[in-house]
């Protein structure tokens, strides 16, 4: 005999719009459900994937829904949103403390309290939309800081097993915007937890553009409030922190990963570069490990001849105004419109540049192609 869920399934059909996903990412985009749950504890989040994977049924994993596309079609199963909270700090010592911290967490509200508390390590990430199950499986970096940086474990669902076990932040195989749980819906995040530092300090100051706002030189550390403002000040004025009433905040965030290219592809970029534009202008580039550099996916864009506001196709979706790393719905827009100038964005650099421009959101039964 089945056996019954502790929560609610509202069930709708494909047609609806009873429970249109639009309403559950920051795109404003996407078609209904099939049907909608959301687990409050990491028992019930447990439990209703093992209901459901055993039953067959598809699952979508829903958090803050920032890093979403989903297709107008929708998703023809079940949407479990992550609604668990809890947080707990423990002493490590030698001056850090670690955070634990429920997958169903806000995550700025995680960082604002953590900052509150004079806890230093998470403050370069204020402002990031989204829930903390997602920071892991994304590794989810700003103004040079990663969650690699202070994760030390996760426990995971597994779904091949219906097992749930705690794995250390070295097993998550965390690079640039990317994890093993990427791109596989192997397994499930039920909390993280962060070694932070006491005394009220920020992480050391590694990027230059926020070392220049906070007048410190790059290494220095700063109060960790201060950081904290000074990274909101500057993501408000790339339209990277959410406000309903501006649609440049309409978005996934940044929806293209800055390309990492090995040295003998990038000297071959630089020539087309310097082909382009001018043998003296100036290409940022970052170093990212042996052998390997990383450049600046909006510089590429601008270069390429899409400018801040460019538009898509009958103007409902268009890069920011004020950053062009972000596409946005400009209001009555489909995920279909924001697939076209994506891909208009990706051909128009590779085709200026030789450099393929990946997506960062995951894509729900929709692809560029």
């Amino acid at each position: 005999m089945a056996r019954r869920l502790p929560f609610s399934v509202v069930t709708t059909p494909p047609s609806s719009a009873r429970v249109p996903l639009a309403e559950c990412t920051t795109l404003r985009l996407g078609g209904p459900a099939k049907s909608f749950t959301r687990a409050t504890t990491a028992a019930e989040l447990v439990e209703v994937v093992r209901e459901l994977d055993t039953a067959g049924e598809p699952l979508l994993l829903l958090g803050g829904g920032s890093n979403l596309v989903v297709s107008d079609a929708g998703f023809p199963g079940t949407v479990v949103a992550v609604g668990t909270t809890g947080r707990r700090l423990d002493p490590l010592g030698d001056g850090l403390v670690q955070l634990t911290v429920e997958a169903g967490e806000d995550w700025d509200s995680v960082v604002a309290e953590a900052v509150a508390q004079g806890l230093g390590g998470l403050e370069c990430l204020s402002g990031i939309p989204g829930l903390v199950g997602a920071t892991p499986v994304q590794n989810v970096g700003a103004y040079g800081v990663e969650v690699a940086q202070v994760l030390t474990s996760v426990d995971l669902l597994d779904r091949r097993t219906g097992r749930v076990h705690q794995v250390p932040a070295e097993g998550l195989g965390l690079a640039y915007r990317t994890s093993v749980l990427k791109g596989t819906d192997h397994a499930v995040v039920l909390r993280a937890r962060f070694a932070l530092t006491a005394g009220g300090q920020s992480a050391p100051i590694r990027y230059a553009e926020l070392a220049r706002v906070l007048g410190v030189a790059p290494g220095d550390r700063v109060p960790a409030d201060a950081a904290r403002k000074a990274v909101l000040e500057l993501r408000r004025g790339k339209g990277m922190v959410l406000d309903a009433a501006d649609h440049d905040t309409w978005s996934a965030g940044s929806f293209f990963t800055n390309p990492l290219l090995d040295d003998s592809t990038l000297a071959g970029v630089l020539i087309r570069i310097a082909e382009r534009l001018g043998p003296h202008v100036d290409v940022p580039t970052y170093p990212a490990g042996p052998g390997h550099a990383k450049l600046s996916a909006a510089w590429l864009i601008e270069r390429a001849g899409f400018g801040r506001g460019h538009r898509g196709p009958g103007g409902r979706v268009a890069l920011s105004g004020k950053h062009t790393l972000a596409l946005t719905n400009r209001g009555g827009a489909s995920t279909e419109d924001l697939l076209d100038l994506a891909r208009e964005v990706r051909d128009g650099v590779r085709a200026a540049f030789g450099v393929e421009l990946r997506p960062e959101p995951v894509l729900v039964g929709c692809d560029l192609g």
